[in-house]
């Protein structure tokens, strides 16, 4: 049988070694704490201090100094600013000019970090003394290691640092913004479901339709808008209600009024409501200077994204005077990331003090949910539309007199210009605004009023969202060097008249309404290219040889049958010859399209 042994008494002698090896620990440290002055109720580690209060540091006394075997503590910091009047018990919304709080202290004094409240120091430590005049303190150099503050890092140490928050700016704005709802009548093709099967569209053929007409048909959109009168004059996008036979407008409080288009403006997006039916001033928000917005910026969206009710996203200025394609004439937008989906149209982008400083107006997207780039109209576009509805005339809008385009790298060094910036002069209009004040084909327009001009899109903007009936510097490359002149802020002149013609008869133009130019239908149709004749194209009749044609509102035929067309009298006559062949040439903003059609009509 083999032999065992009992571990216990093993065990027992490691015990007893381990106890007294940490008895004699604990004598030691005990000892060694008599002598220093150290005690359990000291708030320091034996080891050092342990609890962070400032990151403050203090610069460090000469050895012999009597203060130099004194604790210090941080110099008081000041209690933080109070919040406006009437809000001090509320918690203070996530500012944006906090966000470089987490930098070293010994940052300049430009972007010193906000004040915060720093907890009462400890009984045991007392302030460190001031130095004697006879004997400065001695100043700590970059060698030295005990100059390696850490960065400041502290813990939130009251209500309004730990919750942050956007609830009280949410409270203002939000009951300002509305909600849209837009009823519509719409022509629908009938379809059968048996032109889903391959064979009979095959059979058929492409160019056949399906059978049974058209039928009309209800179709409900949604949208937002926001509040900028007490008496209920609501601002949103113009395709929001495009088309629309009745318009609903509903409230945060759930009310529900009816609402009249006032002013409604394709070529900004922008239209205008007047509620039916306020018995009580309605809540506001007032319009901020987009001009000051800067790229970085905190913003809110709010909205009715996909109709589930009001929501409000979060994000920052992602861009400024940006481009976006096919939304307005006036492609000048601010972009955002805050979220932005379909529903959010006409809805308020707002700054962290409450004021709008956009609408909310497109996403660019490929699944059609929020990307992160979203754009919205700026904010001083939406006063000068609302100063024209004011005013009594919506959509009367200031205009330069002038062409020209974006200068690019080549033409900027060609010019002696320090980089791409500003427009090209090409096309001076005789007795308009540029005209008057100087402005000469070749000349760069490199601001206006102050504000920088980037290209042909910022010129377009910056005049559009001057104030008429006032005058305006433009700041000119010419020759090499600066120049200034002033032009006058005035609305478009409509010299000839209109002479508005519904065109008819046997040509491929039958059914197109036209006009004579002038500075007031160029402007009032929006139209950025080069013109020097032409007539407009005002309306397409639906199913007209016009409309299968292609021809488009704002397009100007330019000849017909090689005939220059300079007037509305001058397009008729040229209709008026018979022709087996036709030659239309249209222009399209910069691009010119000749067409040939044959056959009699």
């Amino acid at each position: 049988m083999p032999m065992t042994t009992d571990p216990a008494p093993r065990r027992r002698s490691y015990r007893t070694a381990a106890v007294v090896v940490g008895s004699a620990a604990l004598v030691v440290l005990a000892v060694w704490a008599a002598e220093s002055g150290w005690s359990l109720r000291d708030r320091r580690s034996p080891f050092g201090n342990w609890e962070v209060v400032t990151q403050q540091w203090a610069p460090v006394p000469p050895a012999d100094s009597p203060a130099a075997n004194e604790p210090t503590s941080p110099a008081p910091v000041p209690p933080p600013a109070q919040a406006d009047e009437g809000a001090a018990d509320e918690p203070t919304p996530a500012a944006p000019t906090d966000r470089l709080a987490d930098r070293p202290a010994d940052r300049p004094a430009d972007l010193a970090a906000p004040e915060t409240p720093v907890p009462d120091a400890p009984a045991a430590t007392a302030a460190t003394p001031e130095p004697e005049e006879d004997e400065p303190a001695r100043q700590i150099t970059a060698s030295e290691p005990e100059a390696e503050a850490a960065p400041a890092l502290l813990a939130p140490t009251s209500d309004q640092q730990i919750r942050l928050t956007f609830a009280p700016l949410v409270a203002d704005a939000a009951p300002a913004v509305v909600n849209i709802f837009t009823h519509r009548t719409v022509q629908a093709r009938a379809t059968s479901p048996l032109f889903n099967d391959p064979m009979f569209r095959r059979f058929f053929g492409p160019g056949m339709g399906p059978p049974g007409g058209q039928h009309q048909q209800q179709q409900n959109a949604l949208g937002s808008g926001v509040i900028l009168r007490a008496d209920g004059l609501v601002v949103t996008n113009h395709h929001v209600i495009d088309g629309a036979e009745e318009i609903t407008v509903v409230l945060a409080d759930r009310s529900e009024h009816p609402a009249d288009v006032i002013a409604d403006d394709a070529h900004t997006d922008l239209a205008f409501l007047q509620l039916r039916n306020v018995d009580t001033p309605l809540p506001t928000l007032g319009l901020a200077d987009s001009d000051a917005v800067q790229v970085g910026d905190l913003v809110l969206a709010i909205g009715n994204p996909f109709g589930v009710g009001q929501t409000i996203t979060m994000g920052i200025v992602s861009a400024q005077a940006r481009s976006a394609g096919g939304i307005s004439d006036y492609s000048f937008f601010i972009q955002t990331d805050a979220a932005i989906n379909p529903g959010n149209s006409g809805g308020a982008l707002i700054d962290v003090d409450g004021r709008l400083v956009g609408i909310n107006t497109a996403i660019y997207s490929r699944s059609g949910g929020s990307m992160g780039i979203g754009f919205a109209i700026p904010s001083n576009m939406v006063a000068a539309a609302l100063n024209g509805v004011e005013s009594g005339a919506p959509g009367l809008r200031p205009w330069l007199g002038a062409d020209g385009q974006s200068v690019d790298a080549a033409m900027a060094e060609a010019l002696g210009l320090g980089r791409p910036v500003g427009v090209v002069i090409s096309q001076v209009t005789q007795g308009g605004p540029a005209a008057r004040a100087g402005i000469e084909p070749g000349d760069v327009v490199l601001a206006i009023d102050g504000h920088e001009v980037d290209d042909a899109q910022g010129l377009r903007y910056r005049i559009a969202t001057l104030e008429l009936g006032t005058t305006a510097p433009v700041e000119l490359w010419r020759d090499g060097a600066l120049a200034t002149v002033t032009i006058s802020v005035e609305p478009p002149v409509e010299d000839p008249p209109r002479q508005e013609t519904v065109l008819s008869g046997r040509s491929p133009l039958t059914g197109l309404t036209v006009v004579n130019l002038s500075p007031a239908v160029i402007a009032e149709y929006g139209y950025s290219g080069p013109l020097t004749h032409g007539v407009m194209a005002a309306e397409i009749a639906a199913g007209s040889p016009a409309a299968r044609l292609g021809v488009q509102p704002g397009d100007v035929v330019l000849s017909v049958n090689g005939r220059q067309t300079d007037s509305v009298t001058a397009l008729v006559d040229a209709l008026g010859q018979p022709s087996g062949t036709w030659q239309i040439v249209v222009q399209r903003g910069e691009r010119v399209l000749q067409t040939v059609v044959s056959g009699a009509y």
